[in-house]
């Protein structure tokens, strides 16, 4: 099918372009520069996106957003959200008024749906949580409404943790613990919630192919660990020590109240709805998933 992909630059995007070309769709991208051969150009600020591309489209994918992590300033909020929430609205209200709509839009959204839940495990069915991030997702996800209230089949990807070693996450961490100097975030006691990128790409490909799977759908692994495994795992993988901690205090120094709600906090989430429609991980545990990412896939 041919899918418009926004966010194509991305850490998600960057990836996930290549992955749906390869499997024979027709791929065009969503960009606010001057387009090249085959892209489209929107510019949600002013309110302009090409229409003819979107009518063309079988599915529209929406993965463009601000960096959270940072000091949570009222303008980096405001930049948070107005990149999430109102592009996603803006977009779902221009594919709900075209004449020829595509029939699947997915969604972009994050497991920080969830808050701060402690040891409880949770999944699609669970209530949303408290803080910034939580309302920020219920908000975006809300977003999206326009365009199922016009009868596309939306799908919401409430993505976790990312573990790719070419950024992200993982490729912050990958030169402090291949240095010996890696170590659990705080107490290390907060819940990880990830997937390997190849999991990640198979699953957005899952949510496009499947027609009767729709709404809120965790793009998690089915075994989320607490960091200090997640930090013991990596060093092991690495064949590194990996027991320095890094303090609280620092990370509030930092990024400000953002490193109790993105780095000091975590959720425990299960991937119930992928599991019930039938998709198989082929990374569903963490060593595995370090082992191909960075001595098979991505090269340690």
């Amino acid at each position: 099918m041919r899918i418009i992909l926004s966010g194509a630059s991305g850490l998600v995007g960057s990836a996930l372009a290549p992955f749906f070309a390869a499997r024979g769709h027709d791929v065009v991208r969503l960009v606010r520069r001057a387009p090249a051969a085959g892209d489209a150009r929107w510019d949600p600020s002013a309110r302009h996106i090409d229409r003819a591309a979107l009518e063309r489209a079988g599915a529209v994918v929406h993965l463009s957003g601000e960096r959270v992590i940072g000091r949570w300033t009222a303008a980096k909020r405001a930049a948070i959200r107005s990149s999430r929430v109102d592009t996603t609205r803006f977009l779902a209200e221009t594919i709900a008024g075209l004449e020829r709509r595509p029939r699947t839009f997915v969604a972009a959204s994050a497991i920080g749906y969830y808050g701060d839940r402690g040891d409880e495990p949770v999944t699609e069915d669970s209530t949303p949580g408290t803080g910034f991030l939580a309302d920020l997702c219920r908000d975006w996800e809300a977003a999206s409404e326009p365009a199922r209230e016009a009868g596309v089949r939306v799908v919401r990807t409430r993505i976790g943790l990312v573990l790719t070693p070419a950024g992200g996450t993982l490729g912050q961490l990958l030169p402090f613990f291949r240095l010996g100097l890696g170590g659990p975030i705080g107490r290390g006691r907060q819940w990880w919630s990830w997937i390997a990128m190849d999991d990640l790409l198979a699953l957005f490909a899952f949510a496009l192919e499947r027609d009767a799977l729709r709404g809120p759908v965790n793009i998690t692994s089915p075994d989320p660990v607490r960091n200090a495994e997640f930090a013991r795992t990596l060093g092991r993988v690495l064949r590194r020590p990996a027991f320095l901690p890094v303090p609280p205090l620092v990370l509030r120094l930092l990024y400000g109240v953002a490193a109790d709600e993105v780095l000091l906090t975590g959720q425990r989430v299960l991937p119930a709805r992928a599991g019930q429609a039938g998709f198989r991980f082929s990374f569903a545990t963490l060593e595995p998933a370090l082992q191909h990412l960075l001595r098979g896939g991505g090269g340690a």
